[in-house]
């Protein structure tokens, strides 16, 4: 694979980094410093030497010197023993520890100017630091590493920096990264009241409180009437099953994620992982025929799966998560037409959460060797043909990876782009040719013959604890109005004067479905409004003396100007159309 420009310039700043440390600390080892998606980094070991910040910022003022010089990247091919000498020589006993897995011979070495700097290296560089752009990169931060990822060996403090080719993507991905940490759903959550994690509880085992409660119901629901729109059949399906199920679908054997077993009345039982060996009972439970076809049997199910308590994080990695699952059961020939129909549904769900920029991964067979592919080779070429030639119609940007399918059916990947243009991975197609043989589904085609049914997995949100997650950091916790938990405070000036009138008011509102709160604490109503902008309510109306006399409302959106006075039903009236429209503001 053609390597990028920018990549080259991102290892070359790791060597030019490496050569920078040791003209200021000619004491250190290195270790190793590839280039990231990023940026770059390098691993070293500093002795008993504390490490600073201004160390950090004496560091890249050297490298900038070194770039400006001008200097020329070469490569040196050594045979074996050479090199090992050569790496005795620069004392590089890290280095030589890693020829034990390196088979090359001759090794392939990159040298830095005249013989200034040397490292082992396959490369490939820029030709000359000239190439690289100097306000184009930035250390950022230190972190220990152990050797090799080995908690057994010493800890190495790795520095790491960020590189692009222009001043202005690396002052737009470093603002992107602040105002990321100022999103981050594990700080936002817990300071907007939406979830909380309990020790006694568990780790991965979110506590969803009433106004992330209301959140997550609130997308529950919207999921689930879209998909009925769509023809999906919803069933309920109970939270564990025998083992023997998860045998019979081969998760038992492969899947490294089931709950330990436990033993009632002599059979073994686990917490499901997945819903889809339930669902396929479903679909056995009645002779389908070809005229039942597609059958979409669906589900909003918690499952629950053993993940090492080192993966977990905040909503995005639990052990206890909720998806927003089905199953199409469809003929063959139905490949491409339901395809389409999933992408449609999918299309216009992301349109209703804001998240309209998105693309496409296709994990297909590797050609050379289907025999390690279950279901005729000519049904995988049409499923794999059909799928780009919808995404191309879409005109949805995608890339094809081959040999990178499942035995059991090509899949589709959606990732989509959030408002700071950070990409997730959120709806999964999964083409299976494999749980029909499994559990023996078929349909009487038009023939009067027993035939394989094809299963698609399909989860458009993916979990909705991964998708709140996402929604929280998109939205810095400013939702749109329509999921906005609280989506009205109403503030009379004074609550002993003008709490029954707001009172009025919010009936007005709540009669017509809308989720509102009054603010009548005995404080200062500017203190009031300011705890309004903080829980980040969308719409605050505050009522005086004027207000009641006139039944209007004094209308304020959050983080924007006051809007003015509005009749109460003027104000029902623009919020019904907002929240009916699903329109969104970011702020700025």
């Amino acid at each position: 694979m053609e390597v990028t420009q920018i990549e080259k310039i991102r290892h070359s700043l790791s060597h030019i980094m490496a050569q920078a440390v040791l003209r200021l600390f000619p004491d250190t080892k290195l270790g190793i410093g590839p280039a990231i998606d990023n940026g770059f980094y390098y691993d070293f070991d500093f002795g008993d030497q504390d490490f600073s910040e201004q160390k950090l910022r004496k560091i890249e003022k050297e490298m900038k010197k070194i770039i400006k010089r001008n200097l020329a990247f070469t490569q040196e091919m050594i045979p074996r023993e050479g090199a090992i000498e050569r790496l005795k020589t620069l004392k590089a006993e890290y280095k030589l520890e890693l020829l034990d897995g390196i088979e090359d011979d001759p090794l392939s070495f990159f040298i830095t100017g005249d013989g200034e700097f040397t490292d082992l290296c396959r490369g490939p560089h820029v030709q000359r630091t000239s190439e690289i752009p100097i306000d184009g990169f930035r250390l950022i931060k230190t972190s220990g590493a152990y050797w090799r990822g080995d908690e057994k060996n010493k800890m190495l403090t790795r520095i790491y920096g960020y590189a692009f080719e222009t001043k202005e993507e690396l002052e737009t991905y470093i603002y992107n990264m602040e105002e990321a940490a100022k999103r981050d759903h594990r700080k936002l959550g817990p300071e907007l009241g939406l979830f909380m994690f309990s020790e006694i509880v568990g780790p991965g085992l979110p506590i969803f409180l009433p106004q992330g409660n209301i959140l997550r119901e609130t997308i529950e629901d919207y999921i689930k009437e879209k998909k009925k729109e769509y023809g999906h059949q919803f069933v309920t399906t109970p939270h564990m099953a025998k083992s023997d199920l998860y045998i019979k679908s081969k998760h038992w054997q492969k899947y490294d994620a089931m709950i330990p077993p436990i033993n009632i009345d002599g059979d073994e039982y686990t917490l499901k992982p997945m819903n889809c060996p339930h669902h396929f009972q479903v679909y056995l439970n009645e002779k389908r025929s070809y005229r039942d076809l597609p059958l979409i049997i669906a589900e909003n199910a918690v499952v629950y799966r053993f993940e090492k308590s080192g993966e977990l994080g905040g909503l995005l990695r639990v052990r206890g998560l909720t998806q927003d699952d089905s199953h199409w059961f469809i003929r063959p020939d139905q490949i491409g037409e339901q395809v389409n129909v999933a992408l449609e549904l999918m299309s216009e769900i992301y349109n209703d959460f804001g998240m309209t920029d998105f693309r496409a991964e296709i994990s297909a067979a590797d050609r050379d060797n289907m025999d390690n592919y279950l279901g005729d080779p000519a049904m995988w070429d049409e499923a794999e043909s059909k799928i780009e030639g919808i995404l191309k119609t879409k005109e949805i940007e995608y890339k094809v990876n081959p040999g990178e399918a499942a035995f059991y059916g090509p899949k589709i990947d959606l990732q989509a782009k959030d408002t700071l243009g950070r990409e997730w991975q959120l709806m999964t197609i999964q083409l299976d040719f494999n749980q029909p043989d499994n559990f023996d589904m078929t349909f009487t085609n038009s023939e009067g013959e027993d035939e394989k049914v094809v299963v698609l997995h399909i989860a458009i949100l993916g979990s909705f604890e991964r998708f709140m997650a996402i929604m929280i950091e998109n939205y810095a916790g400013a939702f749109p109005l329509w999921l906005a938990p609280t989506q009205v405070k109403i503030l009379p000036i004074s609550g002993e004067k003008h709490g029954e009138y707001a009172h009025e008011v919010a009936q007005r509102l709540k009669e017509q479905g809308i989720r509102v709160e009054v603010g009548d604490k005995n404080e200062r109503i500017q203190k009031r409004i300011r705890q309004a902008e903080l829980a980040k309510v969308p719409y605050i109306a505050v009522v005086g003396d004027k207000e009641a006399e006139t039944n209007t409302v004094a209308v304020r959106i959050h983080s924007k100007q006051d809007q003015g006075l509005q009749t109460v039903d003027e104000f029902i009236n623009n919020l019904n159309e907002e929240i009916n429209s699903k329109t969104y503001y970011l702020n700025d």
